[in-house]
């Protein structure tokens, strides 16, 4: 039964059934969404065949190996989106005071810091907290799912599905780097030309689910033309410094970084020349989002990329192809 005029979404539906239906068809795995949605999974289908009854249609087709939308459920997703956007706007508009904006930064010491620390000294009186997701693609889902505000990272390594529901504002054009141990052949060079990493073998979060565009940013760049450059297999899955470190050490990979990357004791950081490859960094948020924060740090990132350059593309660059959210892109 198809979603129409005679069988129409009831007016006091509550938006909770429809948060539970959309984490469930972007997941498609009701497990990850009742993760995603701190609640149980037993409650969580609940919820589903609730709202199914209510709008008298079945929205998901179950197997034992997947989870896929009905011709309704496709219907009535971009519905239920509409819906919980408004209702999260009208929590944000009537709030007594505004709540902190939770920024991530992806990772310690990047220069995401400073673009935060400017937007407190412009805003003193909102309260932006850090997070550290450590990629974008990880912290859309959080965002999505309403737990954290804004992030930054590749726009364009993002599913189109998933920029029609986000805003983003370019802040740079960030020099691409190789993060090497202090005894590695090329640890000597000053800058070291992608040429010279032909055969080699460099990490970039293969299989990690949170970092999908940077990945996929290392696979453009290494398929270049007689490049010849290697992505390494996937590594566990490295949170914090120490563990990071550790994890280098023990497989002795070279990993691709930016020109930015904090130190790490054991290794040398070298800028990639010949060209020198660029990732670019949007600020991303929530479509509808408003909060007085978000704007002391859009202005902040504005004012940081004119006085800094960072908007100013290097000459002998490489960016991928059609990039979607840089300037000319």
């Amino acid at each position: 039964m198809l979603l129409n005029a005679a069988v129409a979404t009831p007016y006091d539906t509550d938006p909770r059934l429809l948060r539970a239906f959309t984490a469930v068809a972007e997941e498609l795995h009701f497990t990850r969404a009742a993760g995603r949605l701190y609640v149980a999974q037993q409650a969580l289908s609940r919820d589903i065949r609730r709202l199914e009854r209510e709008l008298d249609v079945q929205l998901f087709v179950r197997t034992t190996r997947q989870v896929a939308l009905t011709p309704d459920g496709e219907r009535l997703l971009p519905y239920a989106r509409r819906v919980l956007d408004a209702h999260d706007a009208l929590r944000d508009a009537f709030h007594a005071e505004p709540r902190p904006l939770l920024v991530d930064l992806n990772t310690p010491g990047l220069v995401q810091d400073r673009i935060l620390r400017r937007a407190r000294e412009r805003a003193p009186e909102q309260e932006l907290m850090a997070r550290f997701e450590s990629g974008l693609a990880g912290a859309v889902r959080e965002i999505l799912a309403g737990r954290l505000d804004v992030s930054f990272g590749r726009y364009g390594g993002l599913a189109p599905a998933l920029r029609a529901r986000l805003d983003a504002q370019f802040v740079r054009y960030e020099p691409m780097a190789v993060l090497l141990p202090e005894d590695h052949d090329l640890a000597g060079l000053p800058e070291v030309p992608l040429a010279r990493l032909a055969g080699e073998h460099l990490y970039a979060g293969a299989g990690n689910d949170r970092t999908t565009e940077w990945t996929d940013l290392a696979v453009r760049l290494f398929a270049g033309p007689g490049r010849g450059i290697h992505l390494s297999p996937p590594a566990p899955l490295a949170v914090g410094k120490e563990e990071f470190q550790r994890i280098m050490a023990k497989h002795r990979h070279p990993v691709l970084a930016v020109t930015g990357f904090p130190p790490m004791p054991g290794c040398v950081l070298r800028p990639l020349v010949d060209p020198v490859p660029l990732s670019p960094v949007s600020l991303v948020w929530r479509k509808g989002l408003r909060h007085p924060g978000l704007d002391a740090l859009r202005a902040a990132a504005a004012e940081l990329g004119r006085r800094e350059g960072w908007l100013e593309r290097p000459a002998d660059s490489w960016l991928p192809e059609g990039e979607p959210g840089v300037p000319g892109g």
